[in-house]
């Protein structure tokens, strides 16, 4: 038997390097589990432990529920990249990015979250026994949770030596994933983007930074950079710090204007596509974005300065925008009060015409095709 134990030991799976990354984990999804009580939703703690979450509504609403997964791509190669040569380890924002990249699409349909499992699958368990890394990970979900208002109940930590290999000059770096469940309670506050209609205008919601898309398009120009990630930017920060900067939640404005009872015609983040991404819809709408925020973050326009193309950084950034808000003109004003009373930073942009399928970007004088063509 303990010959056995060696050898899968050698092969690549060694539990007993697994245990400190899953303790800290444990430990921290044990302080989430009363998160989700506020939209009455409970987590039995006796299943806690075991292959998964049990977790009930006792509220009276009619309600649907709503669940997302997603990867956060190649962002943490950064984060590695940066341990390697700062030693500081940048995890915290990963941890939070982990989950921010899920929760976008959940609020999307009208949901608030509830549940969080997560999965760090690594090459082998010794990328969990860096204590510094392991605890930063951990903090940066926790805080995650409590924002987001969501539990941590359950996680995966695997090995797949066979399968997962890190680009070098990094080591190691783990593919990080997570589902995230949400509850639309009363069900009618389920968005659908159906309601998107010709005259619809079109609110941005400032994004912090790069959140957690575009990062293999900096990974390639930053490594081609004679300091690379350690380049200078013009506002202190190194190309590094800007890449791994935290994304913003806005898990409390959605709840905000869920509660303010807003009629949503559409709610869309703005990842996967950039700007682009304003014409989600298939149906035959052009849009027409007229204004735009006066400050774009600096990466972006970095990216610029050596040479990226403007349709480029259009379509694969978010351009200082996270996600947008589509209503009727009448709720325009309404919109824009509550979110600004929440924290956040919103612009009427445009407005939805009937034409081809396109974004007419006249900030840049520049128009773009739909996500994806």
């Amino acid at each position: 038997m303990e010959k056995r134990k060696r050898e899968y030991a050698q092969a690549g799976v060694d539990y007993t390097k697994a245990q400190p990354f899953r303790e800290a984990m444990q430990a921290v999804g044990r302080r989430t589990l009363h998160f989700p009580n506020k939209r009455d939703v409970f987590v039995n703690e006796k299943g806690v432990g075991t292959h998964g979450a049990i977790f009930e509504y006792r509220g009276g609403l009619p309600h649907l529920w709503s669940k997302t997964q997603e990867s956060l791509g190649t962002q943490n190669w950064v984060a590695e990249w940066m341990y390697q040569n700062t030693g500081k380890t940048y995890y915290d924002a990963i941890g939070f990015n982990l989950a921010q990249i899920i929760v976008v699409d959940v609020i999307a349909q009208g949901a608030l979250p509830v549940v969080f499992t997560d999965e760090v699958a690594a090459d082998r368990y010794d990328w969990g026994m860096d204590e510094l890394r392991s605890k930063d990970f951990a903090k940066g979900i926790y805080k995650a949770c409590e924002i987001c208002g969501m539990a941590l109940p359950a996680g995966e930590s695997s090995a797949l030596r066979y399968l997962i290999k890190a680009e070098l000059p990094v080591k190691s770096a783990p593919v990080l994933s997570g589902c995230i469940t949400g509850i639309i309670a009363p069900r009618e506050r389920l968005i659908t983007g159906r309601k998107l209609q010709v005259g619809d205008r079109i609110i941005a919601v400032t994004s912090s930074g790069i959140h957690s898309n575009g990062i293999s398009l900096v990974i390639k120009r930053a490594l081609t950079l004679k300091d690379q990630f350690l380049h200078k930017l013009p506002n202190g920060k190194t190309l590094g710090e800007e890449t791994l900067i935290p994304s913003r939640c806005y898990v409390p404005l959605a709840e905000a204007l869920l509660e303010a009872k807003v009629d949503i015609h559409a709610f869309l983040p703005g990842t996967g596509g950039g700007v682009s991404k304003i014409a989600f819809d298939k149906r035959p709408f052009t849009y027409r974005v007229k204004n735009w925020f006066d400050e774009i973050p600096p990466l972006f326009l970095f990216m610029r300065e050596i040479g990226v193309a403007l349709e480029d950084c259009l379509t694969t950034f978010n351009w200082g925008s996270g996600y947008y808000i589509f209503v009727s003109v009448d709720e325009v004003e309404h919109t824009i009060d509550i979110g600004k009373r929440a924290g956040y930073e919103l612009m009427e942009i445009g407005a939805v015409e009937k034409g081809e399928r396109r974004v007419i970007f006249e900030p840049e004088g520049i128009t773009l095709p739909p996500p994806g063509e």
